[in-house]
């Protein structure tokens, strides 16, 4: 198995970010235009991953979707940080913090329209890490 930490900058807002490129790059020298998988793997307790369309106002609606679940509001129990801060804490249980992609000849299976995103709805942590595997 080869792996790698990347950097992935979400910034101190609520976030949909595309980091497809980054996987693409890796996986493409990982693989060595083999056959494998790519697992993606956000070690946070405050993020997740999703194969999403981007650019089409989904990724606007998908934040949308998980204000109206989880409100920045004062409901939460874990309460330090920002205003709903808590909400970030309960965010993995709906967007996972994993997602797996196989690859053919060196290239990720995604469907036309999916792009691999870094979920995050924490405002007090604007970089983030991501490992990313492969295994042939």
């Amino acid at each position: 198995m080869k792996s790698e930490i990347i950097q992935v900058r979400t910034g101190g807002r609520e976030a949909v970010t595309d980091f497809t490129g980054e996987c693409k790059e890796f996986t493409a020298a990982a693989s060595g235009g083999g056959d494998g998988l790519l697992h993606v793997f956000v070690p946070h307790a405050t993020a997740g991953v999703a194969l999403i369309e981007l650019g089409a106002g989904s990724d606007v609606d998908l934040l949308a979707a998980l204000n109206d679940l989880l409100p920045a509001d004062d409901r939460w129990r874990h309460a330090h940080g920002t205003r709903g801060h808590g909400r970030s804490h309960v965010l993995p249980a709906f967007v996972a913090p994993y997602a797996s992609i196989p690859v053919l000849q060196g290239r990720l299976a995604l469907g036309t329209w999916q792009s691999i995103a870094l979920i995050d709805l924490n405002v007090d942590n604007p970089d983030r890490q991501v490992r990313l595997s492969f295994l042939a």
